[in-house]
């Protein structure tokens, strides 16, 4: 039995990897994947997604373009990190496939309404604006929803966009404090987990190795997208963030984290968008989500270069 996801993204090159990763995965029944603004404004991530399923070899999946904003703040987009138009680094053409009419919160919650209870995983690897949205508008669809799987905040690593918050909880804390506050089973792969996820020299050279078009396109993202974060950390790699959310699914023997209670803040001029983790259960907060601390770094490039290896 395939599990049946909905991935909802912001491409971003890590983004494009994770969706990779999905779509050469049979363990995994893509229903849609849902554009959100995050990285780039809406208009590039709803391409850089059509760009990526024609890669994979997957023309016919179903791509939507949802929210073009936070929904309650101005966006803040991340062309410092992916570059002008969200996937820099190796030359692309424009994609031939369709984007659907529809919206993509509208096919969310409609999907949802007719989907069995809990057989449909979330899968947000951006700001969670489109997920929020369908959730304020209609709870009901809670039923469907057997779990939401996300890339998003941190707690001892501090934040990539400010001391405190990470990108994607911080571009829209309102509707990522709606998901949290769901009563959804979470679970949330931090900056502290992803951190331990480098795309040092030998990793990359795998997906080069592969002598495809996807190996190649993989390694010359990952050259561009890793030189923000080696100039920033000093370290040997880049945290390769969103794939991880889809190897959960697929291997989360990889995984190791706690079941605690966080909360989004959305008020503070100082901690805006900060994931409030109660790692060491201080709190008489109950749990709301698993927050993920480690991961088996060479079993999670080992499973990317083996799945990515069977698509054209």
């Amino acid at each position: 039995m395939s599990r049946n996801i909905i991935i909802d993204t912001d491409p971003g090159q890590d983004d494009a990897v994770a969706i990779l990763l999905a779509l050469a995965s049979p363990e995994l029944n893509v229903l849609g994947i849902t554009a959100v603004a995050g990285n780039v404004p809406l208009d590039l991530t709803q391409k850089n997604a059509r760009i990526v399923c024609e890669l994979a070899g997957k023309p016919d999946t179903l791509v939507f373009a949802g929210c073009d904003a936070p929904m309650s703040r101005p966006l803040v987009t991340a062309e410092h990190v992916h570059g002008k138009t969200g996937l820099d680094g190796p030359q692309m053409a424009d994609p031939t496939m369709p984007l659907q009419e529809q919206h993509a919160v509208d096919w969310i919650i409609e999907t949802l309404r007719a989907a069995p209870a809990n057989s449909v995983t979330l899968c947000p690897l951006g700001p969670l604006t489109n997920i929020g949205t369908a959730l304020e508008r209609a709870p009901e669809i809670k039923e469907a929803i057997a779990e939401i799987v996300l890339m998003g905040g941190g707690f001892f690593e501090g934040g990539n966009i400010t001391p405190a918050a990470e990108f994607n909880i911080y571009v829209d804390p309102e509707a990522a404090d709606i998901v949290f506050k769901s009563g959804l089973p979470i679970t949330v792969m931090p900056l502290d987990m992803t951190h331990k996820a480098l795309t040092t020299a030998p990793r990359v050279q795998a997906f080069r190795d592969m002598g495809t078009e996807v190996g190649r396109m993989t390694a010359e993202w990952t050259d561009f997208f890793e030189r923000f974060d080696k100039e920033k950390y000093g370290s040997e790699g880049a945290p390769l963030h969103d794939p991880t959310v889809i190897a959960y699914l697929i291997r989360p023997e990889l995984f190791t984290g706690r079941h605690i209670n966080v909360e989004i803040e959305t008020k503070s001029e100082l901690t805006l968008g900060m994931t409030v983790a109660d790692w060491w259960r201080v709190t008489d907060r109950e749990p709301n989500c698993t927050f993920m601390g480690d991961i088996d770094a060479d079993g999670f490039f080992a499973l990317l270069a083996e799945r990515l290896a069977t698509l054209g």
